[in-house]
């Protein structure tokens, strides 16, 4: 099997290591991370005219229809950077959900804003109570007339912080626990009734909690290409987030592991660069050994992306990273000692962004049960 980056994606992959060499050092990203919304304005437009929030979008809406392995070559760069813009929540999963959702005039009325980056959506997906999968749904939405009245809460919108719109996922039919009866609206933010409360998540991101209380919306912003089947249209759409969101933990995990490098052959003790250690040493090969299975079974999912085993292999996939990269982090905050939960240091920013890369959306265990079919 051939893994070697066409033309296009090398191209592809200069520019998202140019933006992180340009933009991009520990000190920086900590400024970015302390801003209103968790990450820099000036980055995010910057990465809009730089086509890379267009480039996962359909051509027709103005992006490049970026196919799976271009996906992965741009986040797993954007990883190594440890870059705070939520392209993977707010372009991958929020802004494709709308575009595969949106019925026409909506759709016309966002969607050159979203792919340029002037507008940002988020997914409100998780009820209070839901745990693992989205299928408790106490959320809901009444009609009345040609309007819908939406109550509920969505306490854990990843990268709410300062967006737009909320993409709401609530139930018009059945019972919390179904899988069907379930529709997908839009809600602007400043829309009467609609209540945020900010919060930040471990990794310093910005979320928010949505209240809502009797929300009243028009019945143009109910995404009815999803019918009462919005479930199955999140679904659709996490498959190639979640490839990205696996692809960026891969490069995080890389860069975790040379920052480490970098200092086991500096640091001496008892007279010698503790990497000369022959402990040290084989605990290091054994998370090489974990990078390297992580990259192969990400390969597995690109070239299973024109497949139906797509789906799976992404959940494969997530389910390792999600589990080891914790582990990789843990070992090389050990090796840099207290140093290594420092802000001074990328190692404990690394890890921090892995615990909510490997507990966003769902835990390993409910992606690992998802693979092995025992999870709807």
């Amino acid at each position: 099997m051939n893994f070697d980056l066409s033309e296009d994606e090398e191209m592809l992959k200069a520019l998202a290591d140019r933006f992180v060499a340009d933009r991009y050092d520990h000190d920086s990203r900590r400024a970015f991370l302390a801003e209103p919304c968790g990450f820099s304005s000036s980055n995010w437009q910057l990465l809009g005219e730089l086509g890379l929030i267009a480039a996962p979008f359909a051509e027709d809406l103005g992006g490049l229809d970026l196919d799976a392995t271009g996906v992965a070559i741009v986040f797993e760069a954007l990883g190594r950077g440890l870059v705070v813009e939520p392209l993977a929540e707010s372009v991958m999963m929020a802004g494709r959900l709308f575009a595969m959702t949106a019925r026409e005039p909506l759709l016309n009325s966002w969607i050159e804003a979203v792919v340029s980056g002037e507008k940002r959506l988020a997914l409100a997906a998780l009820d209070e109570r839901a745990r693992d999968g989205l299928c408790w749904l106490e959320t809901c939405a009444v009609a009345k007339g040609d309007s819908w009245r939406l109550s509920g809460t969505k306490p854990f919108c990843a990268a709410g912080g300062g967006a737009d719109a909320f993409i709401v996922p609530a139930r018009i039919h059945g019972e919390p626990g179904d899988r069907t009866g379930v529709a997908l609206f839009l809600i602007p933010a400043t829309q009467p009734g609609a209540s945020l409360r900010p919060w930040h998540m471990a990794d310093g991101s910005v979320a928010v909690a949505l209240t809502l209380e009797d929300v009243m919306i028009s019945d143009d912003h109910k995404l009815d290409r999803a019918g009462d089947d919005g479930l199955a249209a999140i679904d659709a759409a996490n498959e190639l987030a979640d490839l990205a969101r696996s692809a960026e933990a891969l490069g995080i995990m890389e860069r975790l592991f040379a920052d480490t490098i970098d200092y086991l052959r500096t640091r001496s003790q008892f007279g010698a660069a503790i990497g000369s250690f022959q402990a040290i040493q084989h605990r290091m090969v054994a998370q090489y050994a974990v990078i390297e299975q992580a990259r192969a079974l990400l390969n597995l999912a690109l070239v299973s992306s024109e497949s139906a085993e797509f789906g799976k292999a992404v959940q494969g996939a997530r389910a390792f990273l999600a589990r080891t990269s914790l582990e990789l982090g843990h070992e090389m905050i050990q090796f840099h000692g207290g140093m290594g939960i420092t802000d001074e240091l990328a190692i404990g920013a690394g890890h921090k962004r892995l615990l909510v890369l490997s507990r966003w959306p769902e835990s390993p265990q409910a992606t690992l049960d998802r693979y092995a079919g025992v999870l709807a």
